[in-house]
């Protein structure tokens, strides 16, 4: 496959940026020997940007190995978050759910290697250049989607749901949203408009899990940690820069007042679970982290 060689618009800047770092931790991922997740198509993401050609992709290829507070703590840390995503979302469709909707979709390839039971649908929302990016990846691997796969291109600070209905979605159906590392870097005003509007477009039985930070703005002493700090000066990511600042809005609270039943967890949770991933640690830039399950129960 050709590595592209100039800049790609709306993945190698910003928030765009990220979804290849989350690429190359599940790339590592994939190759541990105790894999919380796999993903074959996450390392030709990497390789295909201009400027990610010195970042790992294989546990050998991390200096300190788990120690690593870059490509070892972050990194797994994506690992368990993509293993616990990928559960929910199996566990809507063997619910009875066959629409999917991955709202901020970056890199994500659940449309191609997961187990998506007949009739299920997966729709993409990101950015036009994301989405061209990643279409010119998976073509480059001759990839086949397990599940019917619509991209749509929209901005999710804006108004996206007349592009989604357009694409084919069907507001009557169930659908399993998913906002994976998206409304930490969402304003309050637009996570407010995101929550109102899966929940208007939600019937009994849809369900959504997305990713906050329970706190407002981190100490500086977290924010001087060895994580921030590394992602920054190693391969240029400012992550504290840009996640949203202000107080954020109680998106589960509302969502519970509106008749869906929700669960916050802690990421450590799911450590415990499966007996690996991430642990605590002294000034810990994961703390605050939390991943939230909604399902929706009203009439």
């Amino acid at each position: 496959m050709r590595t592209a060689a100039g800049p790609v618009p709306g993945v190698t800047a910003g928030v765009g940026r990220t979804a290849l770092l989350v690429a190359a931790a599940r790339a590592v991922e994939t190759h541990r020997p105790d894999a919380l997740a796999r993903d074959p198509f996450a390392a030709a993401f990497v390789r295909a940007a201009p400027d990610t050609a010195d970042w790992p992709l294989h546990p050998d290829e991390v200096p300190g190995g788990a120690s690593d507070p870059l490509w070892g703590r972050l990194g797994r840390y994506f690992g368990l978050r993509t293993r616990v995503l990928d559960d929910h979302l199996l566990a809507s469709a063997r619910a009875g759910v066959r629409q999917v909707v991955l709202l901020g979709a970056g890199l994500d390839s659940r449309a191609f290697r997961l187990d998506w039971p007949a009739g299920t649908v997966v729709h993409e929302i990101d950015s036009a250049g994301v989405l061209a990016f990643k279409q010119s990846v998976l073509d480059g691997t001759g990839a086949e989607p397990v599940a019917e796969r619509r991209p749509c291109a929209a901005d999710l600070r804006q108004d996206w749901t007349a592009a989604l209905v357009g694409s084919g979605f069907d507001p009557s159906a169930p659908t399993a949203w998913l906002a994976e590392g998206l409304l930490l870097y969402l304003p309050a005003e637009a996570e407010r408009r995101l929550i109102d509007d899966v929940d208007r477009l939600s019937v009994v039985g849809s369900t959504l899990a997305y990713e906050i930070k329970e706190v407002t703005a981190e100490s500086p002493r977290v924010r001087g940690g060895p994580v921030y700090t590394e992602t920054r000066e190693r391969i240029g990511i400012d992550l504290p820069g840009l996640f949203a600042t202000g107080p954020r809005p109680d998106s589960a609270g509302a969502l519970a007042d509106r008749g869906w039943r929700v669960a916050v967890h802690r990421p450590y949770d799911f450590t415990a679970l499966h007996g690996r991933g991430p642990l605590p640690e002294p000034d810990d830039a994961l703390a605050a982290n939390r991943w939230i399950f909604a399902t929706a129960g009203r009439s």
